[in-house]
């Protein structure tokens, strides 16, 4: 069962939902892998809502690393979601909104210089 207050929730493949959460070393694998330098940058990053299908399997993995399965991207990208692409792209979007805020709450801005 996902924790929703710890920014937890759940990937849902063939019937079995894996947690996913993104903890400070999973927003460190994602900073990195979009080669952006802050938090900030990677919350803005994901406010466009123009994500690829990378971007969406980065993001799925890294989740998924970040509550304890050991996975890679590759693998990622072979599994079958539950509600296909759909099913991926809504799993991605409500690991950000858990981690960034409900939709209502912008991502952490930088202070005004």
């Amino acid at each position: 069962m996902v924790n929703r207050h710890r920014g937890e929730t759940a990937l849902m493949v063939e019937g079995q939902a894996l947690p996913m959460r993104l903890t400070l070393g999973a927003l460190a694998e994602l900073e990195h892998a979009f080669a952006v330098d802050s938090l900030p940058a990677l919350g803005q990053r994901f406010i466009g809502g123009h994500l690829s299908a990378r971007d969406i399997i980065r993001i799925i993995a890294a989740g998924l690393r970040g509550a304890g399965k050991a996975i890679r991207d590759e693998d990622v990208a072979g599994l079958p979601f539950d509600g296909g692409l759909a099913g991926a792209i809504k799993a991605a979007i409500g690991l950000l909104e858990a981690t960034f805020g409900d939709g209502e709450t912008r991502p952490p801005q930088p202070p005004e210089a």
